[in-house]
């Protein structure tokens, strides 16, 4: 992890062709094993392949000469985290579909068992400088989705994502906070209280070892653990040119669900959301129960269907409707006028009038029947 900058593919590789200590010790012989550049020389690539591999491996035996592993567990240890590896009881598998950039390990600080808290999960990311709309929107979904028993994970920046954690500590699921540095660097240090919630009902992870600070490539690489952690990921803000949207082209590089909330349409925040869904890339959402409905099971996490609000006039038949809509508002017509405009007999008209009467909505006048100025709505 020291040696090997985080989401590095080639180490990626070698460990899993050779194995962690295996690849640790050849990278300290300073001889790159001839088996593995055989493997990793791909004809169209040339001879530029193989020098990329050499000093890729010079790189990475110069840091591995600096690094103190028993160190890093100990001050992990004193600062409350722990190392999970690929293997153990606690390690998320979903992170497999990563392949060879998936982490070589994870550090994990905080109450909640990282696997089990991911197994209904949704990553929720958007824009840093969001609007007061979509923190509003963010909170929402994350209040929503934790009292529905999903965790939410996301990045644990300023705006969406931090509106997003404060709403689902409301609920009873753990939230999980992804950095970009060491899980004892507080990063956006304006968060220090929210990352202590998020230790307390969730957890905050990271790949890179205590004491590393973060970087943009960082931001960027550690997307992918967002999208690869969730089932879903749902972006609620974000501009065109967006860190969102970079998690968001990981979750469709693995086949995960990807969802936007829609929002003005002359808000550049918005703008991203908005391409997203013009070029199907993401599922329009407007509420919490559509995003579960969408990363859910199939039958089991159906959205309630969208209505207007109910109405007495609703519960009115056909007909009954059909008289209310030939009686007119001011003079008056008789009940022969009124069954011919509403296309019913004259007995069906009557027993509507009276019904109708008796509920409110129409009253007698000397010229026959009008609508009551005051009838139900």
């Amino acid at each position: 992890m020291r040696a090997a900058d985080v989401g590095d593919p080639m180490m990626g590789r070698l460990v899993r062709w050779q194995g962690p200590t295996a690849a640790a010790e050849a990278i300290r012989r300073g001889s790159l094993p001839e088996e593995f550049v055989a493997r990793e020389n791909i004809p169209e690539h040339g001879p530029s392949r193989v020098a990329e591999l050499h000093r890729r491996f010079q790189a990475w035996r110069a840091r591995l000469e600096i690094a103190d592993p028993a160190a890093d567990l100990e001050t992990g240890h004193r600062a409350g985290a722990r190392l999970v590896i690929p293997g153990s009881a606690e390690w998320p598998t979903q992170l497999d579909g990563l392949g060879h950039s998936r982490p070589l390990a994870l550090w994990v600080h905080g109450s909640a068992d990282l696997r089990f808290s991911c197994l209904r999960s949704v990553g929720v990311v958007g824009a840093r400088a969001a609007t007061a709309y979509g923190v509003h929107i963010a909170a929402e979904f994350g209040v929503a989705l934790s009292e529905a028993g999903w965790t939410v994970v996301s990045g644990g920046a300023y705006g969406i994502d931090g509106a997003a954690h404060r709403g689902a500590l409301v609920g009873d699921a753990p939230t999980i906070a992804v950095l970009a540095c060491g899980t004892d660097i507080c990063y956006p240090s304006g968060h220090h209280e929210l990352f202590a919630a998020i230790r307390e009902h969730g957890a905050v992870v990271s790949e890179c070892p205590p004491g590393v600070h973060p970087t943009r490539a960082r931001f960027l690489i550690r997307n992918r653990l967002i999208a690869a952690l969730s089932r879903g990921t749902l972006v609620v803000e974000a501009a065109v040119r967006s860190g969102a949207l970079n998690t968001a082209g990981h979750a469709v590089s693995l086949g995960r669900h990807l969802a936007a909330v829609p929002g003005p349409i002359t808000s550049e925040m918005s703008m991203g959301c908005h391409k997203l869904i013009r070029d199907r890339s993401a599922v329009c959402v407007t509420t919490p129960g559509e995003l579960i409905e969408l990363v859910g099971l199939i039958g089991d996490d159906m959205a309630v269907p969208a209505r207007g609000p109910v109405v007495p006039r609703d519960s009115l038949n056909e007909a009954t409707r059909s008289v209310l809509d030939a009686v007119p508002l001011r003079g008056g017509a008789g009940p022969a006028s009124i069954a011919v405009s509403a296309g019913v007999d004259l007995t069906t008209a009557l027993s509507c009038l009276g019904g109708l009467a008796a509920a409110g909505y129409v009253e007698r006048v000397p010229k026959g029947w009008r609508l009551r100025k005051d009838q139900p709505q």
